[in-house]
């Protein structure tokens, strides 16, 4: 079976499994292996590779993801559009469990995580509207069963605890609409390989300073997204189907009139 792949589905917490009928391909990248072997399959008209963000066994912690191996290994097959579901908090009352939201801003949190690929040469990359405007628009129409919000905020928080209700209520304050944990770098590397890149949230809880007196629990991220899991798949394998063949975003040209330091995949 032809291992190549043009679209990518970057799988989140819960999302361990997507494709029927898949073929499992081993990937080496100059940034070690990605978090677990990746499964190609056809998809209608188009050839869609599985990639779960943690591993199947969800071994990788937030901080610990190998985003480099992960974005460089989809891009060697072939992968130039990637859709990434998440699970996220809500940063305000309106967004409460259950919600998908289609964001169109990013706002990182992070520290210490690796978040490029370019340690030498100058490569500065566009930035300001970190999803795939062409992504975004598909996913919002796939996704119309399950009344997507569209546009807000990810804050990207580093992890692997959750917030202070000091920090939710910040979050909110600085205009974030959802908070997550795997968002950065994924997204920045994305754009570093001039691939269209555009994720879909779904609200497992409340962040702690939005209300009530519970906290987020573990449990309870997990709990919700199970319950949500075939939804997401439907969007998901609708999604891929709608994006378009020939691209025309602005993402294929990030790397344009750009010195390389090294050849891409």
């Amino acid at each position: 079976m032809n291992a190549a792949a043009e679209i990518g589905v970057i799988g989140g917490s819960g999302l361990y499994a997507l494709l029927e009928n898949a073929v499992e391909v081993e990937v080496s990248t100059p940034y070690g292996p990605p978090s677990d072997p990746i499964t190609v399959a056809q998809v209608g008209d188009r050839r869609v590779a599985f990639l779960p963000r943690h591993g199947r066994d969800h071994r990788f912690p937030p901080h610990k993801i190998p985003y480099r191996a992960n974005l460089w290994a989809l891009r060697a097959l072939g992968v130039r559009q990637i859709v990434a579901p998440c699970a996220v908090g809500g940063l305000r009352p309106e967004l409460g469990p259950g919600t998908f939201v289609v964001p169109d801003q990013l706002i990182d949190r992070t520290s210490g995580r690796v978040q490029t690929f370019y340690d030498e040469g100058a490569v500065h990359v566009s930035f300001a509207d970190p999803y795939c405007p062409a992504g975004r628009g598909v996913l919002l129409a796939a996704a119309r069963d399950v009344a997507p919000v569209d546009g807000g905020a990810m804050v990207v928080v580093e992890g692997p605890r959750f917030s202070t209700r000091a920090e939710s209520r910040w979050f909110t304050s600085i205009g974030g609409a959802v908070v997550n944990m795997t968002g950065h770098p994924e997204a920045v590397l994305a754009r570093e390989l001039a691939l269209c890149y555009t994720t879909i949230a779904l609200v497992t809880d409340l962040d702690a300073g939005v209300e009530g007196d519970e906290g987020v629990t573990q449990e309870e991220v997990f709990r919700v997204f199970a319950e949500n899991t075939e939804r997401l798949r439907g969007v998901l394998l609708e999604a891929v189907t709608e994006l378009p063949v020939e691209r025309a975003c602005p993402c294929s040209a990030a790397l344009d009139g750009i010195k390389l330091p090294f050849a891409l995949p």
